[in-house]
C-alpha cells in the first residue's frame, strides 16, 4: 500500500527541484543567449520562488498550520498588482529579455511537474 502523501516532504521536493531547475535553466538561457537571457531567467525564477513561497504561506494558513495575519492576506491580495508592476519595470527600464523572465516564470510549474511524476514513480512501489 502506498504512503500518504506528505505536505512537507512534497514541499520540500518543490522548493528543491525549484532551485536545480532555476540554476539549470540560468546556466542554459547565458550560454545561449548571453547575460540578457540568463539574468531574465533568472529574474522569472526569483519571482517564481517569490509566488511559491506566497502559495504556500497561503496552504498552510488554510490547512491549519499556520495563524491568518492580516499581513500575509494584504500581500496575497497585491500580488498580482506587484507583479505586473515588476514586469512593467522590466519591459520598460531593463534591457534583460523579457521572453527569458516569461520563461523563468514557469519554474514552479516545472517543479511542479517533477513532483508529480516523483509521485507518480513512487506510489507504484
Amino acid at each position: 500500500m502506498p504512503e500518504v502523501l506528505d505536505y512537507d516532504r512534497a514541499a520540500w521536493r518543490i522548493g528543491r527541484a525549484m532551485l536545480v531547475i532555476a540554476a539549470a535553466g540560468t546556466a542554459a538561457a547565458f550560454a545561449a543567449g548571453g547575460w540578457k537571457w540568463g539574468a531574465g531567467f533568472f529574474l522569472g525564477s526569483l519571482i517564481s520562488g517569490l509566488n511559491y513561497r506566497w502559495l504556500r504561506g497561503l496552504v498552510e494558513t488554510l490547512g491549519g498550520n499556520g495563524r491568518p495575519k492580516r499581513r500575509r492576506g494584504l500581500l496575497l491580495g497585491l500580488r498580482y498588482l506587484l507583479l505586473g508592476a515588476a514586469a512593467y519595470g522590466i519591459v520598460r527600464f531593463s534591457s534583460i529579455s523579457p521572453p527569458a523572465v516569461v520563461a523563468g516564470l514557469f519554474v514552479l510549474t516545472a517543479a511542479v511537474f517533477v513532483e508529480t511524476i516523483f509521485e507518480i514513480v513512487y506510489a507504484r512501489k
